[in-house]
């Protein structure tokens, strides 16, 4: 016996369990609602990243496990209802490493949350533009990056905004408490 501290995790509570479903909810409602949004004609694929503003509330409120589960399990319903293969991969590449970023950025601190939201903006961007690189095999689409860039800034300052203030009305409203 090495005398370490137990990493057993406690079953999670009936209120605990409600909140992650209204989690979950509220994500695929965002992506929804995201969709009906008609394209940019300008920058073909950019979305205004609502469902990060479920992330970014769970990072902040339940910490960094809570954050990726939400995410996960956000990116694999919309996949299975509304998408395809090619846009899970592109999904989860973008939502994992824009999760990794804001997680990271958050710990060490220092940063608001618009400004984790940015990164994590800007973040998903790579990723999916990786993920393209790898899945069609070329490198050609790069420069795309460039445009991305710019439109993750902004959407990810409108959406880390928006979650600065919803966290700070549902933690005086105690919706957090546990």
């Amino acid at each position: 016996m090495s005398g370490g501290v137990s990493m057993k995790r406690k079953p999670l509570t009936t209120k605990q369990l409600a909140f992650y479903g209204l989690m979950i909810a509220l994500a695929l409602i965002l992506s929804y609602l995201e969709s009906l949004i008609p394209p940019f004609f300008a920058v073909p694929g950019m979305k205004l990243g609502l469902t990060n503003l479920v992330v970014l509330i769970m990072l902040y409120s339940k910490g960094a496990r809570s954050a990726v589960f939400i995410n996960f399990v956000r990116i694999l319903l919309v996949s299975l209802l509304f998408g395809n293969g090619m846009s899970f991969a592109y999904s989860m590449a973008g939502g994992l490493l824009s999760a990794l970023v804001m997680i990271l950025l958050k710990r060490i601190g220092g940063f608001s949350i618009a400004a984790v939201s940015i990164a994590g903006g800007v973040a998903h961007n790579v990723g999916q533009i990786i993920a393209a690189i790898l899945l069609l095999q070329t490198t050609s689409i790069a420069w795309y990056l460039l445009i991305l860039w710019f439109t993750g800034t902004v959407s990810g300052a409108v959406i880390g905004i928006l979650g600065g203030i919803l966290c700070k009305k549902l933690q005086s409203a105690r919706l957090f408490a546990e």
